[in-house]
Parts: structure tokens; C-alpha cells; sequence
């Protein structure tokens, strides 16, 4: 890019909370540029696990997260915020007000001030140390993320985890599988109370086996086809679990990548800010969403909103310093043009 790309803010994730900085940010008139490692925008929620019901967004009591995607990218269509998607941020110069971003491809953008919304970082799944998982992995027996939940229509299908994603795949995917396990080590589960009873009221109406307390130990089939999982409990003893496909969900590896060069403050594998205006320790440069760290975080696409409109009006002064910002509420003062 021969001259650079002008921005208030480059907002260096396109996932949900980096979509809706731009809105945020677009409501105080504030110009922005999307850039994103992926080729296109919705992070996680689009690369992962598109059509996974998410029951924590106001006013929706389930939305799948592609839908919460296209919804948001409808929102910022009135600001048309220029989009770097396959891009990943090399280098960070400059201060507060005159920052130079440079990306992989060679793009140069000017920018006032930053917010970085990088989710997890660049993220893969923790895969279970078992033998000869490979091949079941290149046949699609072992899966770590659900796209299409109709690939699963009538098929044996062995979850392993104990966190939110085990509980809210159980639950979506049990009235389209033939069978459902769920492999914890332990009785309790780490998702969400309500998930969590309603995972127990479908064990309790035989929609979901609950196989605990039980560990992955063996994969059994042939030529990547898979037909049994082997769990063990903790004295050793093994059950033998029909199953087409296993879904392994121990959580993503997290790597900051190039973020953790950039002179930030970081705890472990995250950037501290400011609770208030969600500043890095870096004036001009902010830092929402998963990536973010301060007491009594929550790790919530909610959460991460709310970041984002904290991040947005500390950022104003800086882009506009001296200017006072007269707040009004959106059903006052419309979307500007």
C-alpha cells in the first residue's frame, strides 16, 4: 500500500466485540479500520463454531453466532469502515495521536489511537494425548469445533470436557445425534447454572449419557473410522463407548503471537488495563474483549460490549483533545450519517 490507510482507530480484531467497537466508535463520530488474521470478520464465533446457540446476548433469549455476526455487521454498515481481513500485525510504532501500524502484507496504517480486540490471540484446540489420534482427526471421527451441527444428524457422538462448550454442544446437538455421551472426570460441570440444569434434567429424561467421573484413554476403529471410545475412571477401570465421531473440548491454546512484542503489560498471556477506560499501560492503545485482563473480569461477549463503549469515549479526547463530548443516548440521537 503506496500511501497509508487514515483512521481515528484501527481495531486490530474483527470478531464480535471488535465489530461492535467500530460501531461504538462510529457513534462519536470517531473513523475506523478493521484488521483481522483471518479472512473474514467474526473470529471465533465464525471460525469455530458458527451455528452454536449463544444465550447470553440482551434480548435474545438463543441467537446462533453467525446470525450474532451478520447482525452486527449490519450495524456498523452506516460507518463503512475499511476491512484488512488475512492480515497479521507485525509492528506498532509511534505514540498516542500518531501511532504506525504494519501488517504482514505490507500494509501501512495511520492511526491516533489503537484498540486491540484479538480475542484469544491466534488459537487452536487442546488436543487429548492419545495414540493414533491423527488418523481419526483426518477423517473428521475427532473433531474439535461444530460448523454445521447437520453433520452430526444420526450419528454416535462422544463429547469430552467439562466447561461451557461440552454442556452447551450436548444440549444443542441431542435432539439431531443418534447418542450423546458426556466423559467429565468429575460430577460437576464449569458451565454456565442454567446449562448446567438443564444438562442434568436431559440425563435425567435419557436424552444425554452422563459418563463420569471418566477420563479419555483409548481411541478403537480401523482406517479412520472411528467405533468405540475408551474411558477410565480414576481406579483404572474402563468402559467402552460406541461412537462415530468424539468431540474433544479442553479449551484453546492461546498465543498472543507478534501482541506479546509490543511492550504492552501482560499477565499471564493477556493485557492488563485500566477497568475504567480499558487502557493498556501504553497511552493511545486499548485493549477488549478476551484479551483483556483486570480484577473481576468476566470473560463474556457482554462484557466485551460494555468495553467497548468504555474504550470508545476514552479514546475521544485523545483523537479530539480539547473538544468536549456532549453525550446523548442512541434513541435520542439516532445513528449519525
Amino acid at each position: 500500500m503506496s500511501n497509508p490507510l487514515m483512521a481515528d482507530v484501527a481495531i486490530i480484531g474483527a470478531g464480535p466485540v471488535g465489530l461492535f467497537a467500530a460501531f461504538e466508535c462510529g457513534m462519536l463520530k470517531l473513523t475506523t479500520v478493521l484488521i483481522d488474521a483471518l479472512a473474514e470478520v467474526g473470529g471465533q464465533c465464525a471460525a469455530l463454531y458458527p451455528e452454536k446457540p449463544i444465550y447470553d446476548i440482551p434480548a435474545h433469549p438463543a441467537i446462533e453466532a453467525a446470525t450474532l455476526i451478520e447482525n452486527l455487521e449490519r450495524q456498523i454498515e452506516p460507518f463503512a469502515p475499511p476491512r484488512l481481513l488475512g492480515r497479521i500485525v507485525t509492528a506498532i510504532t509511534g505514540t498516542a495521536g500518531a501511532f504506525t501500524i504494519t501488517t504482514d502484507q505490507n500494509d501501512t496504517i495511520a492511526a491516533k489511537t489503537i484498540i486491540i480486540a484479538a480475542g484469544a490471540g491466534a488459537f487452536g484446540p487442546n488436543r487429548p494425548p492419545l495414540d493414533g489420534i491423527a488418523a481419526y482427526e483426518a477423517t473428521g471421527a475427532v473433531q474439535y469445533y461444530v460448523k454445521k451441527r447437520e453433520a452430526f444428524r444420526n450419528k454416535r457422538i462422544v463429547i469430552a470436557g467439562g466447561g461451557d462448550s461440552a454442556v452447551d454442544w450436548a444440549i444443542a446437538l441431542k435432539d439431531i445425534a443418534a447418542s450423546i455421551a458426556i466423559v467429565h472426570r468429575r460430577p460437576k460441570f464449569r458451565a454456565a447454572p442454567e446449562m448446567a440444569d438443564q444438562l442434568a434434567q436431559a440425563a435425567e429424561r435419557g436424552e444425554i449419557d452422563l459418563v463420569i467421573p471418566y477420563q479419555l484413554h483409548a481411541l478403537h476403529g480401523a482406517s479412520g473410522q472411528l467405533h468405540t471410545v475408551e474411558v477410565a475412571d480414576l481406579d483404572g477401570k474402563t468402559r467402552h463407548l460406541e461412537a462415530d465421531i468424539l468431540l474433544p473440548f479442553f479449551g484453546l491454546a492461546m498465543d498472543l503471537g507478534p501482541i506479546a512484542t509490543w511492550g504492552l503489560d501482560l499477565a499471564q498471556h493477556h493485557i492488563t488495563v485500566t477497568p475504567s477506560t480499558c487502557e493498556t499501560s501504553t497511552r493511545g492503545i486499548f485493549a477488549i474483549g478476551d484479551v483483556a485482563t483486570y480484577p473481576g473480569k468476566l470473560k463474556l461477549i457482554l462484557q466485551g460490549f460494555a468495553e467497548a463503549a468504555m474504550a470508545a469515549h476514552a479514546i475521544h479526547p485523545i483523537v479530539n483533545p480539547g473538544t468536549a463530548l456532549h453525550f446523548e443516548y442512541s434513541t435520542s440521537k439516532g445513528v449519525p450519517a
